[in-house]
């Protein structure tokens, strides 16, 4: 019989430790300010960077969908074929991307488990970045692939490994922005590697689109670099505020991993409100940058003043801020006393981030306003001198 007290008694050290996941129960919309459990708390969670999960233009896109398309698509689309809705989405998100063809899955995490396992197997060897997201750990292992990890963004370290392993395939994979440090990948410099020891280069820009580059077209765009990057894959739940994934890159990809990808084979696709709403996000970014300036705006004003008050944010180099405490439950009772002050900002400890580098995880958005930011601020630094944080 199956001894289930175990897994009772794990349960009880993550909570001793600090790292048991309390999920909030949220009342109302994605947006800047939430209810949960009846009370109003300021949201700095989400990552919903430019305020489109209730927007009022994508849930418009969604009804209008739905009422042409229905709910779901009704199987996988090799199977019952495809709505015209999402061939359009994908040519607008490979014309977003500057790629030559794109194709949707159900989510990022799928992203990766679509392309990953189809290009590499146990003959070759990939080349991760070793912060890679949990996703792309799992395709990799997927894909019967060799490992090699390489050192956090260090491009020497990413050298000599490719010059001492040889395969019939090589890929080099990493994502644009680290979901937990808000660094960003030296993408050039892994591109021009990529060239020079004839590796395939695939960039997970989860947490690029929307924020980085012209309107947002991400990673690949910010560091002009587009027809360069062989894999561009993301996802549709961060910036673009819906849910569902994509692959973008040349033609001859696309139509193999719409052969190979299992999620694309074997799980039905993003439902048409969806779908819509991803075609209102492309829409409104390709007419518009205001939304991203305004992010990079508040990130800004946040992050110099969480500096000044002596907190340690980390590297990050985009609205991404890590609030640094490295003790687990420290960073746990931060996040409590943070909640009972009128502001949801989750602490983040092992097994997301490594044993040792617990934080807060500041996601900042287009949608805060500057007197939500200072109420933000005042709580942060009243808190950080009662725990001893800051001075």
């Amino acid at each position: 019989m199956f001894n289930w007290k175990e897994l009772s008694d794990e349960l009880e050290e993550l909570k001793k430790s600090g790292l048991y996941n309390n999920i909030k129960t949220i009342e109302t919309p994605q947006g800047e300010w939430l209810n949960i459990s009846g009370k109003k708390v300021l949201n700095l969670c989400s990552n919903n960077y430019l305020g489109f999960a209730n927007d009022e233009r994508l849930k418009k896109a969604a009804i209008e969908a739905i009422e042409k398309w229905g709910v779901g698509p009704g199987a996988v689309r090799t199977i019952a074929g495809t709505f015209s809705i999402h061939e359009e989405a994908e040519k607008a998100l490979a014309k977003f991307k500057g790629a030559e063809s794109a194709m949707l899955v159900q989510s990022g995490f799928n992203a990766n488990q679509a392309v990953i396992p189809p290009l590499v197997s146990k003959e070759d060897i990939i080349f991760s970045d070793e912060l890679n997201h949990a996703s792309i750990i799992d395709g990799c292992r997927l894909s019967g692939a060799k490992i090699i990890r390489w050192n956090h963004l260090d491009l020497n370290d990413l050298e000599d490994k490719l010059k001492s392993n040889d395969a019939r395939r090589k890929l080099i994979v990493t994502d644009g922005v680290f979901s937990m440090d808000g660094d960003i990948a030296p993408l050039k410099g892994i591109v021009e590697l990529g060239k020079r020891y004839n590796a395939l280069v695939m960039v997970d820009d989860a947490h690029g689109e929307g924020v980085l580059g012209p309107s947002g077209r991400g990673i690949v765009a910010h560091f002009k670099l587009e027809g360069q990057v062989d894999i561009d894959i993301g996802t549709m739940s961060k910036a673009f505020g819906v849910i569902g994934g994509y692959v973008a890159g040349n033609k001859v990809l696309i139509d193999y991993l719409k052969q190979k990808a299992r999620p694309f084979l074997f799980s039905s696709a993003p439902t048409p409100p969806d779908v819509g709403a991803i075609l209102a996000a492309v829409k409104i970014l390709d007419q518009s940058d205001e939304l991203v300036k305004r992010l990079w705006d508040n990130a800004n004003y946040f992050k110099e003043q969480m500096k000044s008050m002596g907190f340690d944010i980390g590297h990050s180099q985009t609205p991404i801020t890590p609030v640094m405490l490295y003790d687990a439950q420290i960073s746990s009772n931060f996040s409590k006393m943070l909640f009972e002050e009128g502001v949801f900002a989750q602490s983040i400890g092992y097994p997301t981030v490594p044993k040792g580098k617990a934080r807060i995880r500041v996601m900042i958005s287009a949608v805060h306003k500057r007197d939500s930011l200072d109420f933000a601020l005042e709580k942060f630094g009243k808190i950080g001198k009662k725990l001893g944080v800051i001075k």
